[in-house]
């Protein structure tokens, strides 16, 4: 299987049972194609398997990135708050009232 990964245009999974979708997943190429013929009762895969090459990237482009982002003035727009403030960011979260990633100061929450 190794050394088949992202090799194959297509594949066609004639499987009716119940079986790991992520193993083959990764024997196709970008673009490529798994058609599903069987009647398995559920589906399941991990969402990275639908991802190629690494989700955050290795350091020297995430390195590159961050100078990238120093050198233009790019910076996070994030909403700093106090642990106490947790439920309400929570809530705040599922009625999808965030402009801006929470970031949790630690420090001075305990003061």
């Amino acid at each position: 299987m190794q050394s088949l990964k992202n090799s194959l245009d297509f594949i066609v999974d004639t499987a009716s049972g119940d079986h790991p979708f992520d193993p083959y997943l990764s024997l196709l190429k970008i673009g490529g194609v798994m058609a599903l013929v069987g009647f398995p009762s559920e589906i399941k895969l991990h969402p990275a398997s639908l991802n190629r090459g690494s989700i955050v990237g290795g350091t020297k482009v995430i390195q590159e990135m961050v100078n990238f982002c120093a050198e233009n003035k790019i910076y996070p727009e994030i909403e700093v708050i106090k642990i106490d403030y947790i439920n309400e960011a929570l809530s705040r979260l599922v009625n999808r009232d965030v402009k801006y990633r929470f970031v949790i100061d630690i420090e001075n929450s305990f003061k």
